[in-house]
């Protein structure tokens, strides 16, 4: 048995749909993440949307699933009030916490359905909606090993590993790994050095069959956009590099890169990782997209 991943939305901070973005797609983040009848959701921009519809075409009886969410920025919420199966009674949904008693993310959802916001409100929602936590930051749902690991972004932010069978599935969006970094101006830090990461975040990452990481800035617009929460997509390749990943996925694409932008990004992302001798394989996130992890 194998990962199932689907990413729904891909675009970081704001939906951009239009001709220039209709091949990676224009939805902010959401990827579904599959092993058996286990379904956990990471994230709730506006592609949990499409996600919700396909879920309900799909038959089988009462959906159970578990959100976990990196943080609450709009683009990673914005879908949740349009996420139809929870307006259904016989649909349960879980929500995470990252500690014991952590109820927040349950209760901040409920903000944007306030009236001044959304017509309906979060109490009149049909579905079960549970509020839940990871304990001590790791727990075992339904079979399968969930992690967290804390991000370096404005107000906070997770990442989440999956572990099942010798498979590893790794989602860390919204994080500003440059600053990470001893010194962005070493010699360590030259455009083509390799740039190495703190040894917890590469073992969190370590091994990981397909990592689904933050990659929103060229090397040429960091510098503008530092302090703003992400990476430079090369400052990714870095990590998944030292951390022996089998495939990464550029992720939180720049609401300002076209389709055309990304496809030179993962152009330069490939050839860096081939610089340092890894087998790597780097590919852009994609809304529709299933991936097999392990096949």
């Amino acid at each position: 048995m194998s990962f199932y991943v689907t990413f729904w939305g891909v675009r970081g901070s704001i939906p951009t749909p239009g001709p220039t973005t209709s091949v990676h797609g224009g939805n902010t983040p959401c990827v579904e993440v599959r092993f058996g009848d286990s379904l956990f959701i990471c994230d709730g921009g506006s592609g949990l949307r499409e996600l919700g519809i396909d879920l309900l075409s799909r038959g089988g009886g009462p959906i159970t699933a578990h959100f976990l969410f990196s943080h609450m920025h709009w683009d990673h919420i914005q879908g949740f009030p349009f996420f139809a199966p929870i307006y259904i009674p016989s649909h349960t949904f879980h929500i995470y916490g990252t500690t014991v008693g952590d109820t927040r993310y349950h209760r901040l959802l409920s903000g944007q359905m306030s009236s001044a916001y959304f017509p309906v409100d979060y109490g009149d929602l049909g579905g079960n909606i549970v509020a839940a936590d990871l304990g001590d930051g790791s727990k075992q749902i339904e079979g399968v090993q969930v992690s967290c690991m804390a991000q370096n972004h404005p107000g906070g932010c997770w990442a989440y590993c999956f572990e099942k069978d010798g498979q590893k599935v790794v989602y860390a969006t919204d994080t500003e790994l440059d600053q990470l970094l001893p010194d962005l101006d070493s010699p360590i830090n030259r455009p083509r050095d390799l740039r190495v990461l703190p040894e917890d975040l590469v073992q969190f990452c370590h091994g990981a069959d397909l990592l689904i990481a933050d990659s929103q800035y060229t090397d040429a617009e960091y510098p503008s956009k530092a302090g703003w929460g992400h990476p430079r997509a090369t400052t990714t390749v870095d990590l998944a590099v030292q951390a022996e990943v089998s495939q990464l996925a550029l992720f939180h694409h720049d609401p300002m890169h076209s389709d055309d932008d990304i496809k030179r990004l993962v152009a330069g992302c490939q050839a860096r990782a081939e610089r340092h001798g890894s087998q790597l394989f780097v590919f852009a996130a994609r809304e529709g997209f299933e991936v097999r992890v392990g096949a």
